[in-house]
């Protein structure tokens, strides 16, 4: 699709709604500066400059939407802790509601805190539960779901492995998402990628789609063996696997596989680069544009996205110009 064909898409997503169910986080970032080492151990001393909170995991990508432009309604789990209440000010930050999310007395806000010096990444602090929802945790997830589902144009699943995704509340999702006629996108963690049999497309890395595959030390040439097994055992309609800085190959049943060359100048930080695909695949594929044209967008958005530090948003403004200096530069019309 020429450039002026993908404009015409961004220019629909503020005409868009969309559902992100999952793991939402709180990315906070530690900024510093190091000048010595501790006596106490080879360890530098950080002066800290600088906090900041910002929506990771599924959150991130609700941001990414909401960044496009476009309205999203985000539900999950958080704690009933500060790292609960600084996700929910830094959601307000980016024009996204946190009434859909659910309160556990139970579970932390999972946290990702990261230590950067002089804008290196030295350490990562966890704070985070794996255990599965509770029942009742899954039937408040799904009556959130239930609440929005039939205005929304397309329903994102973002799996962190952080046990929100259960497999039952994933096929209840998906379930509802086609009783309204909505599509499903996953962005899995999951070993066992038949736990989101029935969704529109999946988008794994070659990593996990090789691990789903069954294939061990596995290289990209195996990436259509792998896809081939993934399609005949979840049947998904499409199966994109990113593959970083060799851009993005999509799989569909009867179709020879297409290959999306990465878009991405410069590769700083892959941080939050999967949430950016899933949120412009949404965007695009809600606002009724071509899967080859969705993936193009999205393709353009990591690569934006892995230029910059830390988790980001990738805006309307950069795509355009983005688009006019490497859509006509690397692919012919579809």
């Amino acid at each position: 699709m020429k450039s002026s064909g993908l404009l015409a898409v961004l220019d629909r997503f503020s005409q868009i709604n969309t559902l992100v169910v999952g793991d939402v986080m709180l990315d906070r970032y530690w900024w510093g500066h190091a000048s010595r080492l501790s006596p106490e151990a080879p360890v530098p001393v950080v002066a800290l400059k600088k906090v900041s909170n910002i929506p990771g995991g599924a959150a991130n990508v609700a941001a990414n939407i909401a960044g496009l432009g476009g309205n999203v309604f985000l539900t999950g789990l958080i704690g009933i802790d500060d790292a609960g209440t600084s996700l929910r000010e830094a959601l307000q930050d980016h024009n996204i509601s946190d009434e859909f999310l659910v309160s556990s007395e139970t579970r932390p806000t999972t946290t990702k805190t990261r230590v950067l010096v002089h804008n290196q990444q030295i350490a990562r602090i966890d704070e985070e539960t794996d255990i599965s929802l509770t029942e009742l945790e899954e039937e408040s997830v799904l009556g959130r779901v239930k609440d929005v589902i039939s205005g929304v144009d397309a329903v994102v699943l973002s799996d962190y492995a952080k046990g929100c995704l259960t497999r039952n509340l994933v096929a209840s999702v998906i379930a509802e998402a086609k009783l309204h006629g909505k599509i499903v996108l996953v962005d899995p963690k999951n070993r066992d990628l038949t736990k989101y049999s029935g969704a529109t497309l999946l988008t794994p890395n070659l990593e996990e789609a090789l691990n789903a595959a069954g294939i061990e030390n596995g290289c990209e040439e195996m990436a259509e063996a792998a896809a081939k097994r993934i399609l005949s055992e979840t049947f998904v309609d499409s199966l994109l696997i990113t593959l970083g800085e060799h851009g993005m190959k999509l799989f569909r049943p009867g179709h020879e596989p297409v290959h999306f060359p990465s878009m991405a100048r410069q590769v700083f930080d892959v941080t939050g680069a999967g949430d950016t695909v899933v949120a412009m695949l949404a965007a695009a594929l809600g606002a009724k544009a071509d899967l080859h044209s969705a993936i193009t967008l999205a393709n353009i958005g990591a690569g934006l996205a892995v230029e910059k530090l830390g988790t980001t948003v990738v805006k309307p403004d950069e795509l355009r110009l983005a688009m006019k200096g490497q859509v006509s530069r690397v692919y012919q019309d579809f």
